[in-house]
């Protein structure tokens, strides 16, 4: 799950401290920085262990960041190659050993703040190692999602209804209750905006091993949780993005985001999902965003190696759609490299910032769903 807020993430290897704390089982592993270390790691595991690079980037897996070694020799091969490289935007600078888990199926657990429920909500299926989006959005009857009630909490009831809904029983279910208290304990007094296990691995000797640690926390928070405090430095859109004043989220897909408020931004997303599109980011402006704030953001996606699509989302108040447009205009000229730009504009000087985008080649749309579609089909 990815939360479009600002917060903070967690690298696996922090996330694994923190199941250990709240009782979640994990496999055994170590953190390393450097080729000896990871080929001692290996060794001290024994057997078969996996080699991931620790990045709070989605998608690593596909991107080449988790390996399987059958030896020290073979994990200090890949740690070599993961150590210092780029993936998906951001160095890795540290690498985690972790011992080999057989694994007989995968389940999903996951806690969320819902902002519209203004409460938090368990997610769990029977269904885990897929993306949890995905799956809700194709196999909706596969997922369940069950509002807490914040000041009562996860009660034995919920619990019972999550383990009846991944068809658990016995000894699995136990484990699986225990893992789930925790889960939500983890999530309310570490001030989480999500907490997920995926996937959480039963083993043949039919035993539950978090496989996977996922953690984002409200930066608001922060204050409260200094191990936690990111430094203003790094690579990566994310990162960058942070640089230059946005609050944004990177994503797997490859139409690039801009709207002016969170929600718009976050609706302008799920309108691309829906039309077949897969959007690259999260990217807010924020309100009365003058000419050369846009152009930042604009250069930012439209130089980013994944964007083919920028759609540009914004309903004019404070914000002026002529500056808007010269921003965008400005971005284009300067790094567009003929990557396609869709905008959707509406309010203050609304006209004159159409009139501009039609001079420069760039089709203004009144309507996000025509928008979004048309974003969608660019991409492909």
């Amino acid at each position: 799950m990815v939360i479009p807020e600002v917060s903070v993430k967690l690298y696996e290897y922090e996330g694994r401290e923190l199941f250990k704390r709240y009782g979640i089982p994990v496999n055994d592993y170590v953190v390393v920085r450097n080729v000896e270390e990871a080929r001692k790691a290996a060794d001290v595991l024994g057997g078969r262990t996996v080699v991931k690079a620790q990045v709070l980037v989605a998608g690593r897996g596909k991107a080449g960041g988790v390996k399987v070694a059958e030896n020290g020799d073979e994990a200090a091969e890949l740690a070599a190659k993961m150590l210092g490289s780029v993936l998906k935007g951001e160095k890795v600078e540290s690498v985690l050993v972790t011992s080999y888990t057989e694994i007989e199926s995968e389940l999903y657990l996951g806690v969320i703040v819902d902002r519209f429920k203004r409460s938090p909500v368990v997610i769990a299926s029977a269904e885990g190692g897929v993306e949890i989006e995905e799956l809700a959005r194709t196999s909706p009857r596969h997922v369940l999602k069950m509002e807490i009630n914040p000041l009562i909490g996860l009660a034995d009831h919920q619990v019972r209804r999550v383990l009846s809904f991944m068809k658990l029983s016995g000894d699995i279910a136990a484990q699986a209750g225990k893992i789930l208290r925790g889960l939500y304990r983890l999530f309310v007094e570490n001030d989480c905006e999500l907490a997920e296990i995926n996937p959480l691995a039963v083993t043949p000797d039919r035993k539950l091993v978090a496989v996977d640690a996922k953690i984002i926390i409200d930066e608001n928070a922060v204050f409260r949780r200094p191990e936690f405090r990111r430094p203003e430095s790094g690579s990566g859109l994310e990162a960058e993005a942070a640089r230059l004043g946005f609050t944004a989220v990177e994503l797997d897909g490859d139409i690039g985001i801009i709207g002016n408020g969170a929600g718009l931004t976050m609706a302008t997303m799920d309108m691309v999902k829906l039309k077949g599109g897969s959007p690259a980011n999260f990217l807010d402006v924020g309100g009365g965003a003058a000419e050369d704030v846009v152009d930042k953001a604009a250069r930012l996606l439209l130089t980013h190696p994944k964007v083919k699509v920028l759609f540009v989302n914004i309903l004019g108040g404070i914000t002026r759609c002529d500056e808007v447009a010269r921003g965008i205009v400005s971005a284009y000229r300067s790094v567009g490299g003929g990557k396609k730009i869709v905008v959707r504009m509406m309010g203050t000087n609304e006209e004159e910032g159409k009139r501009i985008l039609l001079e420069n080649g760039i089709l203004p749309f009144d309507s996000m769903e025509e928008a979004a579609e048309r974003a969608a089909a660019l991409a492909r």
